[in-house]
């Protein structure tokens, strides 16, 4: 009796080890499977959130330079970088002026190349002809560039080339209405240009405006310096001879703006500019464009070239987006100037500055 009952506890023992083990090896088993596909979503998480840094960390180099600092092309390079900033992009920024030595606005783009920047951003005309002879590689975005074909840019307004493109800083009709305004308010004047014709877009614009003056009562009489510093003197010179002084948006007589705008008030010869700046300095009136915005708008076009959106020859040149008549109310008393009413109505006012 007794040898049976331990031959069956026995068997029994046998069964339950038997039973444990088989639970044990499921569980194993179960919890391996269970584990795999979890261990790969986490690589796979952890893989794309590292290739979404990457993205978001990267820097860009921009190489950005223009041929003088004065306010309107400091007004594009602020704009510029606003655009850039408001499209989230990490950027680290070279400014080179060229100080208005065109000599050194070449050794400027040369270094660029030669830092291998990701993008060059040339503000004024003769900053973006040097830019463009040293590379044909690195992408340019100019701006205050007034006519970008005459200036040997592009073949055509919507024929970019394969690494420059930007935003004009001439609307087609600011010549045109600003010598219509002239004719209008101070008929059969001659008016005195002063001009760089050693800037291309200097001379493009001269060329507009003795076409614009064509069948008016006006007549030019023309003043050509090589830099800022021969302004005053050429300004001195129109004493006697121009009954209205025009300074077209040329970067070396901007640059002297202040010689031009003594004589003016001294003289009392009403000074009409090229953009809103210069009527914040104390010229009498303008048909300007905002350089801020056409910087901002250079900026858009950078992002979408550094992002690998578009290449420069898929983003035609642009004109500026509007126009508008600038009056200095305080500039037309100091040059003797008679108010005439339909400028309260025409005009937006802007004071002097104090730089």
């Amino acid at each position: 009796m007794n040898v049976r009952n331990n031959k069956w506890l026995f068997i029994l023992v046998i069964a339950m080890i038997s039973m444990f083990v088989l639970a044990a090896c499921g569980t194993d088993e179960d919890t391996t499977s269970s584990s795999e596909p979890s261990n790969e979503t986490e690589e796979d998480t952890n893989q794309e959130a590292e290739e979404a840094g990457e993205a978001e960390g990267e820097t860009y180099v921009i190489g950005a330079t223009q041929i003088v600092e004065h306010p309107s092309l400091n007004a594009a390079y602020e704009g510029f970088q606003e655009a850039i900033a408001d499209a989230g992009l990490e950027v680290e920024y070279d400014f080179q002026s060229a100080q208005n030595d065109v000599n050194n606005g070449k050794t400027i783009a040369n270094n660029f190349v030669a830092d291998s920047v990701d993008l060059i951003f040339a503000n004024s005309t003769p900053s973006a002809q040097s830019a463009l002879a040293a590379t044909k590689d690195i992408p340019i975005i100019f701006t205050s560039v007034t006519d970008a074909v005459a200036g040997g840019l592009v073949e055509a307004m919507d024929q970019p080339g394969e690494n420059i493109t930007g935003v004009l800083d001439l609307h087609p009709d600011a010549i045109k209405n600003t010598i219509e305004f002239i004719d209008t308010y101070f008929e059969g004047s001659k008016v005195g240009l002063i001009y760089n014709s050693g800037e291309a877009n200097s001379v493009a614009q001269i060329d507009a405006v003795n076409a614009a003056i064509e069948g008016t009562s006006l007549s030019t009489v023309e003043r050509t310096v090589a830099t800022s510093a021969e302004v005053q003197q050429a300004t001195t010179t129109l004493v006697g001879e121009a009954d209205v002084i025009y300074v077209i948006t040329d970067n070396t007589v901007v640059d002297a703006l202040e010689a031009v705008i003594g004589v003016s008030n001294e003289q009392d010869i009403p000074l009409i500019v090229g953009e809103p700046n210069s009527v914040e300095k104390g010229g009498f009136a303008t048909y300007g464009i905002d350089y801020h915005t056409i910087g901002y708008r250079a900026g858009e076009m950078a992002v979408e070239v550094l992002t690998g959106q578009k290449a420069t020859s898929d983003i035609p040149v642009e004109i500026p987006p509007e126009m508008q008549l600038f009056i200095n109310k305080a500039a037309a008393e100091e040059q003797g100037i008679d108010w005439n009413a339909a400028w309260d109505e025409e005009a937006q006012f802007l004071e002097t500055k104090s730089e």
